[in-house]
């Protein structure tokens, strides 16, 4: 009886410039591979912490196979980032994401549209350089841009308290103004209601 032949396996080193520690997108990654191989084989293919593993024997061209997996691992870093994988790489939420890829703080390098299940329509979304990303983590710059943002609205609010402050006095009139003018008047100056009363103030 001839014994059954051991399975057909390959492995690849994965690193950890393509994850950036991310588990998202190490799915990401995984589902790209399997993308680029026939419907009956891509259950054989995983992506673990730091490998790749190919694992099928029953494949008959098994070498050819394995050899697509690796020319593709050969750019796999360069893979555009999906926005699901940003977010889980930066620590965002999607309205950071949103209000940062607006004004220009992340840049897109295109958009790609796909066709979810149970979805009548296609969905389009923004990809992502992966080097740009690794900088953006690397500098722990949302953090920084949280920051910033925070700067910024606590003055649009304060200029807005002002702005309604002032809409406000000019619908209350005249009367108003001077009611305020005299409440804000010096103790001891003599000569300040005729002062007023020119209109010197208004």
């Amino acid at each position: 009886m001839t014994p059954p032949s051991p399975p057909s396996v390959a492995e690849w080193p994965l690193p950890s410039s393509a994850t950036l520690g991310s588990s998202v997108r190490m799915k990401g990654i995984e589902r790209e591979l399997r993308r680029r191989l026939p419907w009956t084989m891509r259950k054989h293919l995983t992506v673990e912490v730091g490998l790749v593993i190919f694992a099928d024997p029953s494949v008959a061209d098994f070498e050819a196979i394995a050899s697509r997996i690796g020319e593709t691992l050969e750019s796999i870093t360069d893979l555009p980032m999906l926005p699901s994988e940003i977010e889980d790489v930066l620590g965002i939420s999607s309205r950071e994401r949103h209000k940062w890829l607006e004004d220009g703080r992340l840049q897109s390098i295109g958009t790609r549209t796909v066709k979810l299940r149970g979805r009548s329509r296609a969905v389009t979304f923004h990809v992502f350089d992966p080097r740009q990303i690794e900088t953006i983590q690397d500098g722990d710059l949302p953090t920084i841009w949280r920051e910033e943002d925070a700067i910024r609205s606590a003055e649009n609010r304060r200029r807005a308290a002002a702005k309604t402050a002032l809409a406000r006095k000019a619908a209350a009139g005249p009367s108003a103004t001077r009611q305020d003018t005299a409440k804000e008047t010096p103790p001891g100056l003599a000569g300040w209601e005729e002062f007023e009363a020119e209109g010197l103030l208004r």
